[in-house]
């Protein structure tokens, strides 16, 4: 779908909007769709901010054309070689090759990976913190590896305070839809950036000495409003942080009995006051939206049945993923079921054995087939323990 805006001071929106996409890297659902963002600054000398997918190549160039009507662009900067960024630079030679090519030494090995050397010829190879000005821009490249691959560089207007942030600040969802930036922007966070938190950190140490008036980002909405908000929820989520009090309970149950208990802990939880409890059954739920609220929350309890000698498939991807972001900073609790050798907690508590600052409660909760009055015992003091 087309979309231009311009912004401010001549700095234009030029991407475009998916709304057909279901998967996103062809593992996040996406049912409000994606954005793919570029963006045009026009002065004395044009300037390009990154492409989109491929599949989108002749709508993206069309919505060049109109904003730059007869001119051409300058200057193509490539903040980012992901695909899905960088799919239509190929396209964009053949309509502009006189264009100079702006990246950085890693950038221009994934070009000519993806592309091959005989791309782009007029390239220009600038370090962190260089900078290139036109009449009424000064453009200052801020490096950034691995926010989230090891290319990635971000670029600073100082004229305008605006800061082009490549996959940093994104969300999920094509720009049209009226929705809240947080959770679909936490949820493409862990998803996508989770792994990186140190990286994430040393990019917002480096942004404490920018005076930030409009973010850019490569996916989701043009950020102007309250820049300090989104500058904050990245702290916490690239510290790891508690973000909100409450208890996430992850499940897997086939017979239904395990998913009793389940229910058991979430009514004396809230007869207890916990004001959030959160129930997410692994077989059913998007995975991703299961890892983005134990992310969110500061304690979750891990209920499975015990399944081969091992843990349920759906937990075991579950916890995988968490593992996979760095999940740390967290109170555990677990519950088994098995009819003749239930070996759940164990297999679930040896998988964090190498993540940092985790806690298990010292109620644990051992299912053999169906749950009993002792059971219940151990789920209420598991309760009250979860919400000291």
């Amino acid at each position: 779908m087309k979309r231009i805006s311009e912004i401010k001071n001549s700095i234009y929106s030029v991407g475009v909007n998916a709304r057909d996409v279901e998967l996103f890297e062809g593992q996040f659902f996406v049912p409000l769709g994606m954005s793919y963002n570029s963006y045009v600054v026009r002065d004395n000398v044009n300037f390009v901010f990154d492409t989109v997918d491929a599949t989108f190549a002749d709508e993206w160039i069309s919505n060049l054309q109109t904003v730059l009507g007869k001119e051409k662009p300058d200057y193509l900067v490539v903040q980012h070689m992901e695909p899905d960024h960088s799919g239509s630079i190929e396209k964009f030679f053949e309509v502009y090759p006189e264009t100079k090519i702006v990246g950085n030494a890693k950038t221009f090995a994934m070009l000519d990976q993806f592309f091959g050397k005989d791309i782009a010829k007029n390239r220009i190879v600038v370090v962190d913190g260089q900078t290139i000005e036109s009449e009424n821009h000064t453009f200052t490249f801020v490096f950034a590896p691995f926010v989230h691959w090891p290319e990635v560089m971000l670029t600073y207007d100082a004229k305008t305070k605006t800061l082009f942030s490549a996959d940093a600040f994104g969300k999920f969802g094509a720009v049209d839809f009226d929705d809240e930036w947080t959770c679909e922007a936490r949820r493409y966070y862990f998803g996508i950036v989770g792994k990186y938190g140190m990286q994430v950190q040393n990019l917002l140490k480096k942004a404490t000495d920018l005076e930030i008036e409009t973010i850019c980002p490569l996916h989701g909405p043009v950020l102007t409003d309250n820049i300090d908000y989104y500058i904050d929820k990245y702290k916490v989520w690239s510290n790891y942080d508690v973000e909100s009090e409450g208890v996430v309970i992850a499940y897997a149950s086939v017979y239904g009995n395990t998913e009793k208990a389940v229910d058991y802990l979430k009514d004396k939880l809230t007869e207890y006051g916990c004001e959030k409890v959160v129930i997410q059954n692994l077989a059913r739920t998007d995975i991703h939206e299961a890892i983005e609220d134990a992310f969110r929350y500061g304690k979750l309890v891990l209920a499975s049945i015990t399944y081969n000698g091992d843990i349920f498939p759906s937990m075991r991807s579950f916890i995988e993923g968490l593992i996979e972001r760095g999940y740390k900073k967290r109170t555990i609790a677990t519950i088994e079921n098995g009819s003749w050798a239930p070996t759940a907690n164990k297999v679930m508590k040896n998988a964090f054995a190498n993540s940092k600052d985790i806690v298990f409660t010292e109620n644990n909760v051992t299912i053999r087939s169906a749950m009993t009055d002792e059971n219940k015992r151990v789920l209420d003091a598991l309760a009250k323990e979860l919400l000291q």
